[in-house]
Order: structure tokens, then sequence, then C-alpha cells
């Protein structure tokens, strides 16, 4: 296999073992919106790092976790939340178009960091990839059975002296470094589906809050190499091409799920 070829095996697989189990607390709090909104604030991100020649990373997990915030805040002050993640959705992600088109001297692929180009990761970029996955699952490992309480029944999470606002917190936190290391594998606009899709699929064949995440983290790593071989073998973008296979995985454990019942 070519060096490439690996280096996109290591990087997709990095970013499904963090998403995965991230992902399972996507579907049970109902994030989607929230998911979308942090991943298309990336691009914003992507156009400061440019403009304020910085670390891609630094600028995209920056401005993830102020847009996961802002929304936090804004819902509990009243606004509803739909309309609040619309507009910081498609706002972030319409003047983070539009200031790339305003940095001087630097030539930009925006299909690169929309739908991301996982062939085209390096070494170093792999590196910050399976450690940012690591820090997600120990942030995930840590608070895990805080994080279950408090997305079951926030008045039980409260009893139990659990403040369901600094849990929402630290899935804001995994959720805004799961984008800043997934921004180059399958893109801003791709990311959530990475998040949702595979946390669906488990939720079908899973007994247990665990099993579901594990089983999640495992589906995502399978979808990412079948999308990188029918990448190859069918010449298809890479990034949809991943989440295509992860959208196979659902429609086949839905089909699963009544063999589940009966058994």
């Amino acid at each position: 296999m070519s060096d490439f070829l690996i280096r996109g095996l290591l990087a997709g697989i990095g970013v499904a073992l963090a998403a995965g189990p991230l992902g399972a607390f996507v579907v049970w709090r109902r994030m989607a919106y929230f998911g979308d909104a942090v991943a298309h604030a990336a691009i914003l991100g992507v156009a400061i790092a440019l403009g304020f020649q910085i670390s891609i990373l630094a600028g995209t997990l920056v401005v993830a976790l102020g847009v996961g915030i802002a929304v936090s805040q804004l819902s509990r002050r009243g606004h509803a939340m739909d309309t609040v993640l619309g507009v910081l959705s498609h706002s972030s992600l319409a003047i983070g178009l539009v200031a790339v088109s305003f940095v001087q001297g630097v030539r930009v692929d925006l299909s690169a960091f929309l739908f991301g180009d996982i062939l085209a990761v390096s070494a170093t970029d792999v590196l910050v990839i399976w450690i940012g996955a690591v820090l997600v699952l120990g942030l995930l490992a840590w608070r895990w059975q805080a994080l279950l309480t408090s997305t079951v029944n926030e008045e039980l999470a409260v009893a139990s002296g659990i403040r369901p606002a600094r849990e929402h917190l630290a899935l804001t936190l995994a959720l805004a470094l799961v984008v800043a290391v997934a921004l180059k594998v399958v893109g801003a606009l791709l990311i959530a589906s990475m998040l949702l899709i595979p946390a669906a699929a488990a939720r079908s064949l899973s007994r247990s809050p665990e099993s579901m995440a594990a089983l999640a983290a495992l589906i995502g790593a399978l979808s990412a190499v079948a999308g990188l071989a029918a990448s190859f073998v069918f010449d298809t973008p890479a990034g949809p091409s991943i989440v295509s296979a992860a959208a196979l995985a659902f429609v086949l454990s839905l089909a699963a799920r009544p063999l589940r019942r009966g058994a």
C-alpha cells in the first residue's frame, strides 16, 4: 500500500474512534443541529487561522468551542434553540467562506475544508488526530458516569451532586476538539455525519450505553476503511465515500433490528 493510503487509514480510524463514543451522546441528547453548528463554524476558524497566520487546528478549535458556548448561553437566556443553531451555523459558515476570500497571499482549496482531503494528510496530521482522539476518549472516560446521568435526567444529576452545565461544557469541548482534528479528514460539511450516523447505526444493535459507544467507534472505523477502499477502486471523493459507507452500515443496522428483536 502507498504511504498516503496508510496515513489516510490511520487518520480515518483515529477520527472514528473519537467521533463514535461522542456521537452516542450527540444522539442521546438530540444535539444533531448543535454538532452541525460547531462543525460549520470550523470554516470561520480556518479563515481566522489563515488571516493571523496561526495553526488551522488552533483556529478551528477556538472558534468551534466559542460557537458551542455561545449556543449554550443564548439558549439559557430564552432564545429558541433551533433558531440560535440555525443563525450561528449558517452565518459562521457564510462569514468564514467570505473571509477566506479576503486573505491575501494564500491560495486556499475550499473544497478540501468543506469535504475533506484525507489522502493529503501528513504524518504530523495523523499524530495530531490521534492525540486529539486520545484526549477526547480520556475526557469521556473520566466524565462518563456524570455525563450519562445528566443525559438521562438532569434533576437526578443535580440530586447526585452533578452539575449538568459543567457536563455540557465537557461535551462542547470534546465536540470542538473532534471538529478541529476531523476537518481535514471529512470536511466541515460532513463532520456531523461521522458523529451521527455510526452512533445511530450502533443504537439499533446495542443493549447498553457502553456497548453503543464501543460499537459506534467500530462502525466508524470500518466505514473509514470501506470508504477509502471504495474511493481507491472507483475514484470517488474519499470523505463522501466514508460517509456513504457509514450510511450503508446504518441501513444494514435497520435491516438487522427485527432479527435482533426476534432473537
